[in-house]
């Protein structure tokens, strides 16, 4: 399940980025809120990474999958907030 949340959000926030270029760099409310709720999807799928990480005879491939998927999608959006805030245009 963390594996999924963290490739969710990582494919909303590219989408957004994407549809926000697409439209002459104009942002609109739509993707700032695909944007927040895949912020909720790689804040849960982190937490359940980190509880499954702790459970005994598991398989641990996924959950280190799944931890990998929610950094990854964490740094995509420190990547936007960091264009958004610094990089003039």
């Amino acid at each position: 399940m963390s594996t999924i949340l963290g490739i969710l959000s990582s494919i909303t926030l590219g989408s957004a980025v994407y549809l926000s270029y697409q439209n002459g760099g104009e942002s609109s409310p739509r993707y700032g809120t695909a944007a927040l709720l895949a912020e909720i999807f790689m804040f849960v799928g982190f937490i359940l990474a980190v509880y499954s990480l702790t459970e005994k005879d598991k398989f641990k491939l996924f959950t280190v999958f799944g931890i990998l998927a929610n950094i990854m999608a964490f740094g995509v959006l420190s990547l936007i907030l960091y264009a958004g805030a610094y990089v003039e245009g």
